[in-house]
């Protein structure tokens, strides 16, 4: 099974003030540089959803535009996942520096045996953390054209693969992996957790 990964890049950075949280820096290289070598170590093929490409042209990787803008996160799913090549698309927000190769590769792998595979931590489903299916194009759309964007929305309609939080913890802290930078204090947090990383 083919599994393409995309990152998702069309937020409006609104928290950080406005400035791409993608492109700010973090332990040397910025967070979607970080994003993107996870992500291709594991699928090869990367493509950004994003509606400012001139922002990400020069990581050489291609781009699709939202199809439904301002859809909110459900809309960029469908964006990429109609955009791929392949089967299924692993992906991911452009916010998440720590992103593990294992984990990656553990959600990913699993792509054959459902709809869309999923971690599940602490209750909460990491829907910018998934592979979904060529499948879930028709359920997603059905949502997006009546104004319904929770993306678990369409999830009763589909096969849904958890991947358990004891399985991520096998390979690594899920605190860290599905860190989010969204504000500057997260960033703080990021660039603090980063250096006690290196330092490691």
């Amino acid at each position: 099974m083919r599994v393409t990964g995309v990152i998702q890049a069309g937020g409006k950075s609104i928290r950080m003030g406005g400035a791409p949280k993608a492109l700010v820096p973090l332990g040397g290289r910025s967070i979607i540089e970080r994003v993107v070598d996870a992500v291709r170590a594991v699928t090869g093929d990367v493509l950004i959803v994003t509606n400012t490409p001139a922002l990400y042209a020069h990581l050489g990787l291609p781009m699709v535009p939202d199809v439904f803008p301002d859809h909110g996160s459900l809309g960029g799913i469908y964006s990429g996942l109609a955009a791929v090549p392949g089967d299924a698309a692993f992906t991911v927000a452009c916010d998440m520096p720590f992103l593990s190769v294992e984990v990656v590769r553990l959600v990913a792998s699993r792509a054959a045996e459902a709809d869309v595979v999923i971690p599940q931590i602490a209750g909460q489903w990491e829907t910018l953390h998934a592979c979904y299916a060529k499948s879930c194009l028709g359920p997603i759309e059905r949502r997006l054209r009546s104004g319904r964007l929770k993306i678990i929305g369409f999830f009763d309609e589909v096969r849904v693969l958890a991947i358990t939080e004891a399985q991520i913890a096998r390979l690594c802290d899920p605190a860290v992996v599905f860190m989010n930078v969204n504000t500057p204090d997260e960033l703080d947090r990021a660039r603090a957790l980063a250096a006690s990383l290196e330092a490691r």
